[in-house]
């Protein structure tokens, strides 16, 4: 007579019992319905409000009371928070506890355009960003000619401006003036840049902050009316 093996059938009931309790756990909590919904920003800055984020996050649901976790589809609510304008990226997940958490990273603005009767923010990867009811965005205004110029390397100026601590604080505005390139205002001078053509933008911007450095220590920045860039081998002033 064949010897029972105890050990095995004590194995494959452990594994019959967890695989049961696993797959109840799993259906009651599927079956359950969330409890809460959060909303964080990575940013400080909160250029959509939290009660617009919750309002896409149950979108088509009465309440987030309503919704069971296994008929929340997360991969289409993160799809529709990254189709509002404001947000770049989404991540949303539910919790074991019901919470629905929803992290928003927000576009981020690095200028604001007045172009054609309209007024829009340029973001950091060159997009267009609507205007906030909630936040005004302190970046440089930019106005004139803007179809004049190819607006990937406007973007690029823009950008190169909000990466420099001392430019970003300095240039508040810039007057796009077709051939002629740009004109740049400063904060706290009554000077100008003429900056011209969107090209050479490193050499110029440096060359720029070390005639800024000698000015300043010479006190003789007051005098000065415009800043000449266009010429990358030396600035060129001129007096009021």
């Amino acid at each position: 007579m064949k010897k029972i093996n105890w050990d095995n059938i004590r194995v494959v009931l452990i594994i019959g019992v967890v695989i049961f309790l696993f797959s109840f756990s799993s259906q009651r909590n599927e079956n359950r319905k969330l409890t809460s919904a959060k909303v964080e920003f990575v940013d400080n800055e909160e250029f959509i409000t939290h009660d617009k984020v919750n309002k896409l996050l149950i979108q088509n649901f009465n309440s987030v009371g309503s919704i069971r976790k296994d008929k929340l589809d997360l991969h289409s609510v993160e799809k529709r928070l990254d189709s509002e304008p404001m947000i770049d990226k989404a991540e949303v997940y539910a919790t074991v506890d019901g919470k629905l958490i929803a992290i928003i990273k927000q576009k981020e603005p690095i200028a604001r355009v007045y172009e054609g009767g309209r007024s829009y923010y340029l973001d950091y990867k060159g997009g267009e960003m609507p205007l906030s009811d909630n936040l005004t965005a302190r970046v440089p205004i930019v106005t004139g000619a803007i179809e004049s110029v190819d607006k990937k390397q406007l973007w690029k100026v823009l950008k190169y401006i909000y990466d420099d601590d001392f430019l970003k604080k300095n240039i508040i505005g810039i007057e796009v003036r077709g051939q002629d390139g740009l004109k740049m205002m400063v904060r706290n001078y009554n000077y100008s840049i003429l900056f011209g053509r969107l090209q050479n933008v490193e050499k110029k911007f440096n060359n720029y902050k070390a005639f800024f450095q000698n000015a300043v220590k010479d006190t003789l920045i007051e005098n000065y009316k415009t800043i000449n860039l266009k010429f990358t081998q030396q600035v060129v002033c001129t007096k009021n």
